[in-house]
Formats: structure tokens, C-alpha cells, sequence
């Protein structure tokens, strides 16, 4: 399995040429930190053939096997008022001018404090979830709802200077949720020409690894997939090739088959959106060694530039 190509700069004429890069090589690493200084400094990197695609080996659909859970994708066993999350105010120029680009971060800080509400079943289309959940947490207690506003908000600066305009699905601004059919319903009004929602995973210790999740082809109900899982997987593809070149990490050992791609039918945040959206489960909270790097302020920072240099290579096709 491969990774290939970074793009994060205006455009530039494409290149016959790629450059396929192995998860596997050490070099890896250095080269990623090398792009995240060079993106600090001058707000961009790569060389602009727009390839940040994930090399899938062919294997089934990860819902054929995908454990059961929450609707967040975990691997573990009346609605507010909606969201008041500020959409952002885009640079005047940039090669995201025009779009938008919805954040979802997994999760709510509070939602602790409202577990009646958020165990109120809602319509995904296949079937009834959990508004939401609490997510998970670190053995030492730091929580997946703090991660995952935390690179939302960098994630956020970063498209905002590429030209985007963002919003997110919450801000800690409601006392909890949204429910999974309003952060899909968010998307799909905002008319969002990208979702990503973000989360860490809640995995037995010793599994290692992120995974995109990507929206399996869904007809029931009020939900209809099929116009979207063609882009969404070009998405989570070019999340997947980006994430792993500037972070270092390698995809999961425990799901999606080495590849750090799942397709699933059962999370009403996808089964419900009509936009190109995918999941990232950054790590997995649960074990030691990822858990030192998602309570790094540092390396959350390179997740939020490896997701977000993969959301601009798909708006730029």
C-alpha cells in the first residue's frame, strides 16, 4: 500500500510524474515534519500534481465485518436549539475561494450532562441510533470531545487561509450534541462542498492506527448515499494519503485491512448527508502510544494540516 502526493499551495500545471510514497519508509517521518514547517512559514507545501490518494489493495467492504457500536464509528461497545457555530470569514483570496468546507467535531464536551437526551433514539435510515454519544477518553482522562474541537479549531485556521469559509457542526456553544441527523442535516444545508468529522477511537490497548471511514452505498428511508459515495471516497482517500505523509502514523493494524479505509452503512452521519463527507478516527485513545501523540498539542497540530491538505486536494480535483 502506497500514499501519494501533497498539495497544499495555489495551483500549479500537473506533473505526468508521481511520486508514490510507502507507508513503511522510515523517511517518511522527516519528510512530513519538513512540510509541516515549511506549511507554518509560508501557508503551504507540496508540489501541486493534486494526488494525495490513498493506494487501496482490493478488499471487501469493511461493513461486512465492521464491529457493531455507536453511531460515531467506535469500536467499543427534545433537541437544543441548532447550533450557533460560527461560520468562518475566509480569506479574500485563495484556491478554496467559493467553498465550503463543514467540520464536524465528534462528540460534545457536555454531553456527559445530558445523558437522557443524547440516548433518545433518532432515524438514520436503516434503522434508530443514539442522538449521540460521549465518545471516549484517554486512560488518563483526556476526553475525545476535547481532541476533536481542539483540531477542528486548527483545522479551521488553516482552510480560513486557503480561502475557505468553514463552519462547524458545534463550538462547545450548546449544552449538547448536535444529534447525528442534525450534523448530517448541517452539511447538507450548508450545501458543503466537503464534511470531514473528526474523532479518536475508543479500541482495546495495543491497536494502533487511524482510519477513514467512508459512506457505504445506502437506499432506505431518508437516506440515500449513492450520489456521494464515489467523491466521498475520493475524499477519505486523499485524507488517508495526506494524514499519513504528515503525521507518520500508519494506518490502523485492527480495521480496514491495512489499508486505513472503512466503508460502513450503519453511522446515520453518513447514511443522512448528501454532501461528499467521510469520518477520521485520528488514533486510538485507548492505547499508550497513541494516546501520547493525541495529548500532543504539537502532533495535533499535523493532523489538522495532514486533513486539511486532504480536503484541499479534493476541492481542487
Amino acid at each position: 500500500m502506497s500514499y501519494v502526493g501533497p498539495d497544499f499551495e495555489p495551483p500549479q500545471p500537473r506533473r505526468s510524474r508521481r511520486g508514490p510514497l510507502t507507508v513503511a519508509l522510515a523517511a517518511l517521518v522527516p519528510g512530513a515534519l519538513l512540510g509541516w514547517l515549511v506549511f507554518e512559514t509560508v501557508g503551504g507545501s507540496g508540489d501541486g500534481d493534486g494526488s494525495d490518494r490513498a493506494t487501496v489493495r482490493s478488499s471487501p467492504p469493511a461493513e461486512s465485518g465492521a464491529p457493531s457500536g455507536t453511531d460515531d464509528g467506535k469500536q467499543q461497545g427534545a433537541a437544543p436549539a441548532p447550533s450557533a457555530s460560527r461560520s468562518s470569514a475566509p480569506a479574500a483570496s485563495g484556491p478554496l475561494k467559493g467553498k465550503v468546507v463543514v467540520i464536524d467535531p465528534g462528540h460534545n464536551p457536555d454531553n456527559f450532562q445530558h445523558t437522557s437526551e443524547i440516548n433518545r433514539k433518532v432515524n438514520i435510515g436503516t434503522n434508530w441510533k443514539e442522538c449521540d454519544t460521549t465518545g471516549t477518553s484517554t486512560n488518563d482522562g483526556y476526553a475525545e470531545a476535547k481532541f476533536t474541537l481542539d483540531v477542528a479549531h486548527r483545522m479551521r485556521t488553516l482552510l480560513e487561509k486557503q480561502g475557505a469559509t468553514v463552519k462547524l457542526t458545534q463550538d462547545g456553544d450548546r449544552p449538547y450534541g448536535p444529534c447525528v441527523d442534525e450534523r448530517a442535516r448541517i452539511g447538507n444545508e450548508a450545501k458543503a462542498d466537503a464534511v470531514v468529522s473528526i474523532h479518536a477511537d475508543g479500541a482495546g490497548a495495543g491497536n494502533r492506527g487511524f482510519h477513514v471511514i467512508t459512506p457505504g452505498a445506502v437506499h432506505a428511508g431518508a437516506a440515500d448515499t449513492r450520489a456521494i459515495v464515489a467523491p466521498s471516497r475520493d475524499l477519505g482517500e486523499r485524507v488517508a494519503g495526506r494524514f499519513v505523509a504528515v503525521t507518520g502514523s500508519a494506518p490502523s493494524d485492527y480495521v480496514g485491512d491495512g489499508t486505513g479505509l472503512v466503508t460502513r452503512k450503519d453511522l446515520g452521519g453518513l447514511n443522512l448527508s448528501t454532501v461528499p463527507k467521510v469520518f477520521i478516527e485520528c488514533g486510538n485513545m485507548r492505547d499508550s502510544k497513541d494516546a501520547a501523540l493525541l495529548t500532543s498539542g504539537a502532533w495535533r497540530q499535523k493532523a489538522a494540516q495532514g486533513i486539511s491538505e486532504g480536503i484541499v486536494s479534493f476541492l481542487r480535483g
